[in-house]
């Protein structure tokens, strides 16, 4: 599942190239998503108007076009957003590469069946919205709407904005007894804080993922604040993690998956003490932790 690195490299890739274009067509090709695509909503809202900033919120991409509309996007589990160029080549993996494939420039594939919607641009651009498994949404709504909308409005602090810090967490985690992993990746407290990236961020701050949230002195909260920050801003930088198919605005492949430390490494030495990194499961998802690191 993309995460909020990869929904920000894929951010990053596209604002360059879209802001300042303008949206021409709306064609949405196959509507069954987590929610109905409306492609009249989308039509009226966007078609005709100029992009004037592409944002993300949590794991959400936001696209503001003028006259104060936005177009909200969603991956999901599964989905990739790319833009392809004008004349038919596409700096993409198109709809009909390999599973798994690494990245790269392809040519255009005709449209596919998990190819939801398609956003022409005034350029001859296309934004490519494919998500196989079609957990992803793709909504329009007021830009000055967006922090009451209901996908919207629970949602916790940004962990790369100047709000997040230590105190935050202790202050959240107040009257709370459950393990440290899954208050991480409580979007109601911090967003975008997957399960790929709570290992990583409770590895490099050396915090047990089954210690209770009673039980962090404020050093500790402080230390796994700027741990949660740094894995996050260093998988930024590496292009996010490419597990199965995930791909940025440009159809290019991250790399951060050669780095982790402890993520799906169960059994293999830890980096930093040669101790077997072990595997647990919590709500559901794998965690990966060194038992001779973590405490």
């Amino acid at each position: 599942m993309p995460e909020l690195p990869e929904v920000e490299v894929v951010r990053r890739t596209l604002a360059p190239r879209m802001v300042g274009d303008r949206v021409a067509r709306i064609e949405a090709r196959a509507p069954a998503l987590r929610e109905p695509l409306d492609a009249a909503a989308l039509a009226g809202d966007l078609e005709g108007r100029r992009i004037e900033a592409v944002r993300r919120r949590a794991k959400y991409l936001l696209f503001d076009v003028k006259g104060g509309r936005t177009l909200a996007l969603h991956l999901g589990m599964s989905g990739r957003l790319t833009l392809a160029e004008a004349g038919g080549a596409a700096d993409e993996l198109a709809e009909g590469a390999a599973d798994g494939a690494a990245g790269g420039a392809a040519a255009e594939a005709a449209p596919g069946k998990h190819e939801h919607l398609v956003i022409h641009l005034a350029s001859g651009r296309r934004l490519r919205f494919v998500d196989p498994r079609r957990f992803g949404l793709a909504f329009s709504l007021p830009t000055a709407a967006i922090g009451a909308d209901p996908h919207f409005a629970h949602l916790g602090v940004e962990p790369l904005s100047d709000a997040f810090d230590g105190a935050l967490l202790k202050a959240a985690a107040r009257g709370r007894r459950g393990p440290v992993k899954p208050f991480l990746m409580d979007a109601k407290v911090v967003v975008g804080v997957g399960n790929i990236y709570a290992s990583e961020a409770l590895f490099a701050a050396g915090v047990h993922p089954r210690r209770s949230v009673a039980r962090i002195a404020p050093a500790r909260w402080r230390r796994l604040a700027a741990a949660v920050r740094e894995t996050l801003e260093r998988a930024i930088v590496q292009g996010g993690s490419s597990i199965s198919d995930f791909v940025d605005g440009e159809g290019r492949a991250g790399y951060f998956q050669v780095t982790f430390a402890v993520y799906d490494r169960e059994g293999l030495p830890c980096p930093r003490c040669a101790t077997p990194v072990r595997r647990l499961v919590q709500a559901g998802r794998s965690t990966f932790y060194c038992p001779g690191c973590q405490t």
